[in-house]
């Protein structure tokens, strides 16, 4: 408050800040704002979840081939359940996991909780020493109303990541 002189002993405080109607009115606007905002906030979170499983998914795609070529041994993906899938190394060249045999299993939903494999399980991928693997595509949906991530493989080991509307 800064004091303003009316007389020679009296002095008038000239009030300063905002008042309660006007705090209220704000907060009120502030609110409206939010309640508008949350449903395309929470459909954007949804949509950078499953786009970030699908590059999750992507890059452990790419890596099992990579892993391949430089251990000189096939490695594959296999698909547990409608989250989980493991990777591992295939020494007997069976396409199952088997004792012995390095697996790394990855779960997807500590981080992306709504996001599911639409591919069925034990759907295996598999990657050759040469590079070159079995062709196949991946599948993951996210909340409803979102697009799909498609992972498709080649036979030459390319792994391609799409949005699509539908999958195999």
């Amino acid at each position: 408050m800064i004091p303003i002189r009316v007389g020679f002993f009296m002095k008038i405080f000239k009030k300063m800040g905002f008042s309660l109607i006007e705090m209220m009115i704000v907060l009120a606007i502030m609110g409206i704002l939010s309640a508008i905002a949350l449903p395309n906030f929470q459909t954007y979170m949804a949509q950078r979840r499953l786009n970030g499983a699908a590059r999750g998914l992507y890059g452990d795609l790419t890596a099992t081939r990579t892993q391949a070529v430089s251990m000189n041994n096939r490695v594959a993906l296999n698909i547990d359940n409608d989250h989980q899938y493991t990777m591992f190394h295939d020494d007997n060249k069976n396409g199952t996991v088997d004792t012995g045999e390095s697996i790394t299993t990855k779960d997807l939903h500590p981080t992306y909780h709504d996001v599911l494999f639409s591919t069925s399980p034990g759907t295996v991928i598999v990657f050759y020493p040469n590079g070159t693997g079995s062709t196949g595509t991946l599948c993951l949906t996210g909340a409803s109303g979102l697009k799909l991530k498609k992972i498709t493989l080649s036979s030459n080991g390319r792994v391609k990541l799409d949005e699509a509307t539908s999958c195999p």
